[in-house]
């Protein structure tokens, strides 16, 4: 039996697999965001450990936990966890998508050994910057940093004792040699660190310590476990979509937007904002395109109309052609192919006819003209992608899909029912640092339900939409 622990920012999943894979078991555990300021977002650390111990609780419950042999985590990239030297935290994890620094990230960002060396523009929500910030903003407590980790990372401590790292999360940091999977002194040195602050770094497949003791008696395991190094949330959800080889991709319509796609070789592009990473597995890179809002523009349209996402997409029928309205999903910022913290969103283009499902249509519209986006930043990258599969809770939406899929201009895979996300991924992870199976056996993909194809007659009514939506960006971008 294997566990796949997946840190979101909603909330810690915990997914149970036997040796073969198959799924027997699952506990979730709420988590909450902070804002204290206009473009913050913050989580208190403590509660990563709370929740995480209300999902063993569940899940010894429910479960006969004694056969486990190892874990893998997932969790959500980029976050600052500040640690002093005895591993006590010095204030809350500045998330990913936070925009507060801003000003330090283009500061790094024109400094050129960052974009050489990382592989990557320096975004706002990187890890690196927002040490820059803490030096600037609150130069005590920065004067205490023993210690940098990732939130999964901060979850690994509390189970091993060790400080560890890997390489997909890692290299979201900007402190990354992402071509050499190592650290870079130079890098860090520019943001007034040296390796000494960072965890050490294994490969996501590989393990990176053993439970403690303590909590292997706490919560009925076996002492010995494995955890595994895991990986980033997109990466380990690659891991659980099999996505590994060169021409493989996914859409990810979760809180963000993610288009990824795995590479064998590393090609970094960071002129196209596009995120170039280490893979979760050895020997291997991504690509992936990234937007900040995608269910969660939905959900924040559904909270203003006073409705929630299921009830106003219900009455959505077959395929349209784009509405008049337009929406731009720029609620906090945006990342591909902009990288503009101040980015806002807006809707235009409003006529007496619409009501809130037509609104709700012209969000998920934006969504997927964002996605386009990303599409073509890709292809400036040098990846053309061919078909893509779509997960994450809009996957669920068949119409949000077969926008996606016309407004792509390429198929949508949708697969069989079944949890191919973060905490899969993470799960099978720890099933290779305990078994030494080598991930490429191990990360199949699932099988496909269904093929949504690119509508032919519309096709060329949402590639106009989509030039619509960037000159929209473009005439807004100083409002």
């Amino acid at each position: 039996m294997f566990l796949g622990l997946d840190l979101g920012t909603s909330g810690i999943k915990g997914l149970l697999i036997d040796d073969g894979q198959t799924i027997i078991g699952q506990a979730t555990a709420p988590l909450t965001v902070s804002r204290p300021q206009s473009g913050w977002s913050e989580q208190a650390p403590a509660d990563w450990i709370t929740a995480c111990e209300a999902v063993f609780s569940a899940l010894g419950q429910a479960h006969d936990l004694s056969t486990l042999k190892g874990i893998g985590l997932s969790g959500q990239m980029h976050g600052a966890t500040l640690l002093d030297r005895a591993d006590n935290v010095l204030r809350p994890c500045i998330l990913w998508n936070d925009t507060r620094a801003a000003a330090e990230a283009e500061m790094l960002d024109g400094d050129p050994q960052f974009q050489r060396i990382a592989g990557n523009i320096v975004f706002p929500g990187f890890t690196a910057p927002k040490l820059v910030w803490a030096a600037n903003h609150e130069p005590a407590l920065f004067a205490k940093v023993a210690k940098v980790l990732l939130p999964k990372d901060y979850l690994r401590l509390w189970l091993t004792g060790a400080h560890v790292s890997e390489m997909s999360d890692a290299a979201g940091t900007a402190w990354l040699d992402v071509a050499a999977r190592d650290w870079s002194d130079d890098l860090l040195a520019e943001t007034g660190l040296t390796r000494e602050h960072m965890p050490t770094l294994v490969e996501g497949s590989a393990p990176s310590g053993t439970l403690r003791d303590t909590l292997a008696d706490r919560f009925g395991l076996p002492k010995g476990i494995i955890v595994a190094g895991g990986g980033g949330d997109n990466a380990a959800s690659a891991i659980g979509m099999g996505c590994l080889e060169e021409g493989q991709a996914f859409a990810s319509l979760g809180t963000s937007g993610v288009l990824f796609a795995a590479n064998d070789a590393y090609r970094p592009n960071p002129a196209s904002a596009v995120h170039t990473f280490c893979h979760a597995a050895p020997d291997r890179w991504h690509q992936m395109g990234v937007i900040l809002a995608a269910t969660d523009a939905l959900n924040w349209f559904a909270k203003v109309a006073g409705s929630d996402a299921q009830a106003l997409t219900a009455p959505l029928g077959p395929l349209q052609a784009p509405g008049r309205a337009l929406f731009l999903p720029y609620l906090g910022g945006e990342r591909t192919p902009h990288n503009d913290a101040g980015a806002r969103g807006a809707m235009i283009g409003l006529d007496h006819a619409d009501d809130a499902s037509t609104l709700a249509r012209a969000v998920m519209e934006g969504v997927a003209f964002a996605f386009a986006d990303c599409r073509d930043a890709l292809a400036a990258a040098g990846t053309t992608l061919e078909r893509v599969t779509a997960v994450g809770g809009g996957s669920k939406s068949e119409y949000w899909c077969a926008v996606l899929a016309s407004t792509l201009g390429i198929p949508v895979d949708l697969p069989e029912a079944g949890d191919f996300g973060g905490a899969f991924g993470a799960a099978r992870l720890g099933l290779c640092a305990a078994t030494g199976a080598d991930v490429a056996d191990v990360a199949t993909a699932p099988k496909i339900a269904r093929t949504i194809k690119p509508d032919a007659e519309l096709i060329t009514a949402f590639a106009d939409k989509h030039q619509t939506f960037k000159a929209a960006y473009t005439a807004l971008k100083e409002f």
